[in-house]
């Protein structure tokens, strides 16, 4: 029986031997066969490369639909050295249209690197400029004798895509920049950056021209709607321009809020730059910190932290609106004396003649008073010492000491009340104050409005970072602040509309010492107050005309504000209200 097993499996394997030998003898006559070189001249025909196709970058608008950051076509110029019939011919046509060194682009074709066949004469060359080259290549051409090459033959043009702005400087810090390389700085251009990139795509392309229908559509990078309103952020840049020239200020910044949602409306801020010439970045700032000092150079702000004190004072119940004290001018705290910015007594005074006065002794009172665990916690619950979350790249944190660290001293509860030894960025502070503008609740600043992909609008929605007070405490505090601009005359106030507000003067260090005489001066207001529909940052640094506040960053606050109501089409108090009741 195994013998039988055996002699099938022998016949099997010499039946599956034959056939394997004639199918070899088969394919091996068909790769011979003129057959065989037809269906190799076919497949040639329509052979494939893999090749990465880029997107567009996507396009940056603000929410009224200006156009901030788009794209435009630029060339590359160059010369193809096997086919180069005149190089004087070419260095000149170069050196007339692009403005180049006659002589530096002859030397480039003449003495080219070894190896090269092509090298680059210019790069982002305008369109125009590139176009009226093209021009007169092909009139040369024509002018040539039949058969004969032009003189500008081996001139090669080659097109793509370079960031265009067409505002300019305008809203520069919000946007950022492109450099050469495609890679985003600062801003939005840095934050979103792989959004509006968008993602390459490999695809295998036919090498016939005639298939290039089937290459693959590569989708625009995302398009991105920003909160920022174009025409309030010029009339914001124009106005902070005239302030320090006015005040003597050496910087400023600008911002312009909704406290209901957190959207950034404008951001104006000193020194701005033209993003189209981006390589001019180093001559304008020491650092990136000033790219956009909003939301990247924390400051000791002053006394605009004086609401936040006041609101966890009245929130905890330790105060009340009508609550008084004796104003002796001065306190011990930590052993050190804390007086007022006149080093003057006020007497008897209520938190509205505290608020109004802007008193350092006061506000030294109610920290103390509270103790440093409740203080402490409701600095932290408004956000100091954390970033904000804005959607904005160099964001900075700043700095809120609390006890346990090794540089807070028992002082510090005194002077973080009115806003000394404490840094917080302009966005941070609006952050705090929304909740008193906004109900008791935080807003998360943003400057995206929305996305654009394939032709759908996603809207970005508001986000909210907590309620670190009650609705009653907000309510009660922005009419407290309201009564003490109109009870001082203070230069904020804004005729036809009530607004919400404080001043801040605060020393700057020099050397480990506090100097007088240089101040951060700001002004932070919301209104109108029965429906707080702005919040405005204002921030002049070392003004020279007045050291106060009040009598520099207060009256910028009012022009930005008359800009505001008008360009966001709120109307006067009078209307509003006639409106609601109808």
């Amino acid at each position: 029986m195994r013998q039988q097993y055996a002699r099938r499996t022998q016949v099997l394997s010499l039946v599956l031997g034959v056939i394997a030998l004639a199918i070899i003898v088969q394919m091996t006559r068909i790769q011979n066969s003129a057959e065989a070189a037809i269906f190799r001249q076919r497949a040639s025909n329509y052979a494939y490369e893999l090749r990465t196709f880029y997107p567009d970058r996507g396009e940056i608008y603000d929410r009224t639909g200006h156009l901030l950051a788009g794209n435009k076509t630029v060339f590359e110029i160059g010369v193809d050295l096997k086919s180069v019939k005149d190089p004087n011919a070419i260095a000149a046509a170069i050196s007339v249209e692009l403005g180049l060194d006659y002589a530096q682009v002859l030397d480039v074709i003449q003495n080219p690197p070894e190896g090269l066949a092509y090298v680059v004469l210019a790069d982002y060359v305008e369109a125009q400029k590139a176009i009226n080259l093209q021009e007169l290549k092909k009139v040369v051409q024509e002018q040539a004798p039949e058969g004969a090459l032009g003189e500008l033959t081996g001139l090669e043009f080659k097109s793509h895509p370079q960031r265009s702005y067409p505002e300019n400087a305008l809203a520069s810090n919000i946007i950022g920049f492109i450099n050469r390389q495609g890679l985003g700085y600062f801003g939005i251009e840095e934050k979103y950056d792989t959004l509006l990139a968008g993602n390459p795509v490999q695809v295998l392309v036919p090498t016939d021209p005639n298939k290039a229908t089937e290459i693959a559509r590569v989708p625009d990078g995302t398009t991105l709607v920003l909160t920022i309103n174009r025409d309030l952020q010029a009339a914001t840049e124009q106005i902070l321009d005239e302030a320090l020239v006015t005040y003597g200020a050496q910087g400023g910044t600008i911002v312009v809020m909704d406290p209901r949602n957190g959207e950034v409306l404008t951001m104006a801020v000193t020194p701005r730059m033209d993003l189209n010439q981006f390589w001019n970045y180093d001559v304008i700032y020491n650092n990136a910190t000033e790219f956009n000092p909003a939301v990247s150079m924390p400051y000791e702000p002053g006394s605009v932290l004086k609401i936040l004190t006041m609101a966890a004072a009245l929130d905890t119940g330790a105060v009340i609106p009508s609550t008084t004290y004796l104003d002796t001018g001065s306190i011990l705290v930590g052993g050190a004396t804390i007086q007022n910015w006149d080093q003057q007594p006020w007497g008897v005074q209520d938190m509205i003649g505290c608020l109004q006065h802007s008193l350092n002794v006061c506000m030294a009172t109610l920290s103390t008073q509270m103790g440093a665990n409740t203080f402490y916690s409701y600095m932290n619950n408004f956000g100091f010492g954390h970033l904000t979350g804005v959607d904005l790249a160099g964001e900075a944190a700043g700095r809120l000491k609390i006890p346990g660290d090794s540089d807070w001293y028992p002082v510090d509860l005194a002077t973080n009340s009115f806003g000394q030894g404490v840094t917080a960025t302009p966005l941070q502070v609006m952050m705090a104050a929304s909740s008193v503008a906004n109900d008791g609740r935080t807003v998360t600043p943003h400057v995206l409005y929305a996305m654009v992909r394939d032709g759908r609008q996603y809207n970005v929605p508001a986000q909210f970072a907590g309620s670190p007070i009650s609705e009653q405490t907000a309510h009660t505090l922005s009419e407290m602040l309201a009564i003490s601009l109109e009870s001082e005359g203070s230069l904020a106030l804004l005729p036809g509309y009530r607004v919400a507000g404080k001043t801040g003067t605060a020393e700057i260090p020099v050397n480990g010492f506090y100097d007088s005489t240089q101040t951060n001066a700001s002004f932070i207001g919301w209104g109108p107050v029965d429906d707080p529909q702005f919040m405005i940052y204002v921030w002049l640094e070392r003004p020279e005309s007045s050291i106060w506040g009040s009598e520099t960053a207060a009256p910028v606050f009012a022009e930005v504000a008359e800009q505001a109501v008008i360009l966001l089409d709120i109307p006067p108090d009078s209307i509003r209200q006639q409106l609601v009741t109808k």
